[in-house]
């Protein structure tokens, strides 16, 4: 499947590419790519140090060089995510004027993403409520798109753009909407095809936080 244009502008700018990495940064770049990987058909539980360290094609002190656990690999890799996240959300989350458009690119963004992390997503969601560093991990990082969705949206409000309900339930409910949908769809291979389920999550966002006569000059 050939690169969508976001993906090579990413790829781009990503300080994880390969060809402008050091040579440290690359194995553990490597090891990191590796459980991705292997979370595409496989659960966390089933990850060892010593099958992904033959998967890299390392030994097992290369591995504790960069990480303490398989535990400390997984935080990294989730907090890698929420840092792609909050940077395709920005339009949204900073902009000024046309939120409702922002918004829009911002989720098309969000989908993208999660498009080629669906598995990290589904493995830490369904190890966390048996391992608690896992669970605080998971929880610190939803908190953190909880936030931030509250303040935007209460901007809007203090603005006049968006209607007087109380914004942080309204936040929870999207996100924890948009974990359910994303596992769901890009958890596994097969994956769905991407641009349906941005237009269902887009249509959700849009008419909750902004009124479903919004939604119609959106989708014009």
């Amino acid at each position: 499947m050939s690169e969508t244009k976001l993906e090579k502008t990413r790829r781009r700018n990503d300080p994880r590419d390969f060809s402008i990495l050091r040579k440290s940064e690359r194995t553990r770049q490597n090891i990191l790519d590796t459980a991705l990987k292997f979370l595409w058909s496989n659960s966390f539980r089933d990850m060892t140090v010593a099958g992904l360290t033959t998967r890299a094609g390392i030994s097992r002190p290369c591995f504790y060089q960069y990480f303490a656990d398989l535990h400390s690999l997984m935080e990294d890799l989730l907090k890698d995510l929420e840092r792609e996240i909050l940077s395709v959300a920005q339009p949204w989350i900073i902009a000024e004027t046309n939120p409702v458009v922002k918004l829009g690119e911002s989720l098309s963004g969000l989908v993208e993403v999660c498009y080629q992390r669906g598995p990290l997503l589904r493995a830490i969601f369904e190890a966390a409520p048996m391992d608690e560093r896992l669970e605080k991990a998971w929880n610190d990082f939803v908190n953190v798109f909880d936030d931030t969705v509250t303040t935007r949206i209460e901007q809007d409000q203090a603005a006049g753009l968006t209607p007087d309900f109380e914004a942080r339930h309204v936040a929870i409910a999207l996100n924890r909407m948009d974990i359910g949908i994303l596992i769901h769809h890009f958890g596994r291979h097969p994956r769905s095809r991407p641009q349906p389920v941005y237009q269902s999550i887009a249509r959700i966002w849009i008419s909750t936080i902004y009124g479903p006569e919004v939604l119609t000059t959106f989708e014009e």
